[in-house]
């Protein structure tokens, strides 16, 4: 299954689960069209197998990602920690983007991405009222769109190049979100690292 499932993501992600094909993942499986379907009965099961799989480690990701703010970090370290680690995964699982952000997604999919989408988002808030304690909870939750929506569009960005060219886009992301959120955050950020700079 496995290994299905890992032949299905390449073809997921370089034809579009559209034009995929059962016979075009089992091909790249190494196995027989016979051998697939004693696993799954269609193209359609296999994506859901598969977007299950990568919304559960999405949910591990966003929880190590977006823990509680060391007061001591500055607002760029934290804004590029969380950006680093949600690049990596989507970079090591570019079918999570195929499937979830195509004409077609499969199944009900579409229905946990978006259960996803809301988690990630309460986590967000939360981090950003810690950042923000004084702040009403509506301000809050727009920051915490704004954020969500600024990285989001940066990724298409970001995918479809590679190298160097890639990493200045992703660095593009983090200095847009660290410009939007520094007037906000102030000097809440940083404070060791300051005090151990300037000295007593």
């Amino acid at each position: 299954m496995a290994q299905l499932l890992e032949a299905a993501a390449t073809v997921f992600s370089t034809a579009g689960y559209t034009a995929a094909s059962t016979n075009a993942i089992a091909r790249e499986a190494g196995v027989s069209p016979g051998t697939l379907y004693q696993f799954f009965p269609n193209k359609e099961a296999i994506a859901i197998e598969l977007g299950q799989r990568l919304m559960h480690e999405m949910r591990e990701t966003y929880g190590e990602a977006l823990g509680p703010v060391d007061p001591g970090s500055t607002l760029e370290e934290v804004v590029g920690a969380a950006v680093d680690r949600f690049v990596a995964f989507n970079c090591e699982h570019p079918v999570f983007f195929s499937l979830l952000h195509g004409p077609d997604v499969p199944g009900r999919l579409d229905e946990e991405h978006d259960a996803l989408h809301a988690a990630l988002t309460g986590r967000i808030e939360t981090l950003i009222a810690s950042l923000l304690p004084e702040a009403p909870a509506t301000d809050v939750t727009r920051t915490a769109q704004v954020c969500l929506g600024t990285y989001k569009a940066g990724l298409e960005l970001v995918l479809s190049r590679e190298g160097a060219e890639r990493d200045a886009y992703v660095q593009e992301i983090k200095n847009v979100l660290t410009r939007y959120l520094e007037p906000l955050v102030g000097d809440r950020l940083g404070r060791a690292a300051a005090a151990t700079t300037t000295g007593p």
